[in-house]
Formats: structure tokens, C-alpha cells, sequence
């Protein structure tokens, strides 16, 4: 037998769970000189690359080595991520004594968050049973939003002209000449010789990948993971149509550039 309760909402007020997209910092030194010196490399040219983000500080990395158990100064970390137009909002793989002093420093701790990473090296997996045939979904059921479109540029990039495809994949129609930089958190598409820097994944996702049909890039990087021109592509995939990718190995990820030639 059922009952029915009755009960009251509130009407000034509701709780909802929700979903709130971060990015993350995996802080490998308390050197916050060397931090410091080493974003404004990276992002010092591009003064819009964040946009107040929320960050989570994970510092699992200063857990092991000679950095383990560092003392951090998290009120001049949090300072110089915000010079970046970063939030810290959390922090998590610290020790009992660093969870202590970002809490102090208006971090909340958040052990429980999982940092996206190189996906591992897929291994053969049992056959699954083919699951019964479900019945339609009702014509009320929400329709998943389209991803952004790609960001596509028809012209020649100079040098010294930057471009970066916030949130999206980035097609370039034109030649990427030296000293230009492209730049896209998803994948980069040069559909002419990519001849300047190139940086796919550029807030962590190791999935992205670099195309273009002449391959002789000054600099390719994915999800940080970078290869320079000090270091010269090999033969058979220099100023070749190619792609790149990050493959995860056990002395970790590595940049993987193959020829698109039959």
C-alpha cells in the first residue's frame, strides 16, 4: 500500500546538482620563481588565453622525488595564477600539511576530483553481449547541443600573427609561415605547408591531433607535450603531408608524427 506525503517547496530557492568545466594545474615544483618565469613564456603573448577560468591546483606531482612534501605558498601562488587570469578554486593530492595551508589560502580541498590524462594503451577486451533493442526515446527527449563549429582561416599567416581557436578544432587554408603561431584546444587542420609553430590541445587534451599537408613546422606541441626544430622531423615525413599525435608510453606521453602518404 502507498502513501502519499505531502510536503512544501521553497519558493525563494532551489538545489540542483550541477557540473562546473575546470582546468587544471598538476604543480610539479614549489619553485614559484621558475613557475612563474616559465607561463609568462608560454602565455606572456597571449594575455586572452585564459578567461577567468576555475582552476584546480592537483599537487600530486610534488609527492614524489626530490620535490616530495613541499611546502607551498599557496597566497602567491594563487596571486600568480590570477596575473593569468585564472581562478584557483580547489586543490587536491597534497599531504595533510599542504591541504592545510591552500584551505587557508581559500582553496577547498577536493580529493575526489579526476584530472583528464593520456588515455592508457588500449588492451583486447572480452566480446560484449549485444544488448536487447530498446524502445524508441519519447519525442520530448532533449537533443544533445552540437559542438562548436571549427574556427577557419583562408589566409596566409604572416610572422608575428597568432591565432587561437578557443573551446574548437582550427582550419587553416593557407600557408602558417615562419614566426606565425596557430593555436586550438582541439585539433589544427593546415590544408597548405605548416612551416610555423603549432599547438593543438592546448588546455590538456591529449586527444588532439596536428594535420597539414607539408610538414616542417619551427615548433608542435599537444597538450604541452613539444618538439622544436632544433630537433629536425625525420626524412620521411619532412614536407610531407603528416599528423601528429600523443601517444602515452611508460616513460611518458611522446609525440608521434606519421606521413598521410599512401
Amino acid at each position: 500500500m502507498s502513501t502519499v506525503l505531502s510536503a512544501s517547496a521553497p519558493t525563494s530557492f532551489e538545489i540542483k546538482s550541477a557540473q562546473l568545466p575546470l582546468v587544471a594545474l598538476l604543480l610539479k615544483t614549489a619553485d614559484l620563481g621558475q613557475l612563474a618565469e616559465e607561463m609568462t613564456q608560454r602565455y606572456g603573448d597571449i594575455p586572452d588565453f585564459f578567461d577567468h577560468d576555475p582552476l584546480l591546483v592537483d599537487l600530486s606531482p610534488l609527492q614524489v622525488g626530490e620535490q616530495a612534501d613541499s611546502p607551498v605558498d599557496f597566497p602567491a601562488l594563487v596571486s600568480l595564477l590570477r596575473r593569468f587570469r585564472l581562478e584557483p578554486v580547489a586543490v587536491r593530492g597534497g599531504n595533510e600539511a599542504q591541504t592545510a595551508a591552500a584551505e587557508l589560502a581559500g582553496l577547498m580541498p577536493a580529493q575526489d576530483a579526476t584530472v583528464q590524462r593520456s588515455a592508457a594503451a588500449r588492451t583486447p577486451e572480452a566480446p560484449v553481449q549485444q544488448a536487447a533493442p530498446t524502445a524508441p526515446a519519447p519525442v520530448s527527449a532533449p537533443v544533445p547541443t552540437a559542438p562548436p563549429s571549427a574556427l577557419v582561416i583562408d589566409k596566409p599567416l604572416r610572422s608575428g600573427q597568432q591565432v587561437y581557436a578557443r573551446g574548437r578544432d582550427l582550419v587553416v587554408l593557407a600557408m602558417v609561415n615562419p614566426g606565425a603561431e596557430v593555436i586550438a584546444d582541439g585539433h589544427i587542420h593546415v590544408y597548405a605547408p605548416l612551416r610555423g609553430k603549432a599547438i593543438a590541445g592546448a588546455r590538456g587534451n591529449a586527444e588532439a591531433r596536428i594535420f597539414a599537408m607539408s610538414m616542417d613546422p619551427e615548433l608542435i606541441s599537444i597538450a604541452g607535450i613539444y618538439r622544436t626544430s632544433d630537433n629536425p622531423l625525420p626524412a620521411e615525413v619532412l614536407g610531407k603531408p603528416g599528423q601528429v599525435r600523443l601517444v602515452p608510453g611508460p616513460e611518458g606521453d611522446k609525440l608521434v608524427i606519421e606521413s598521410l602518404n599512401p
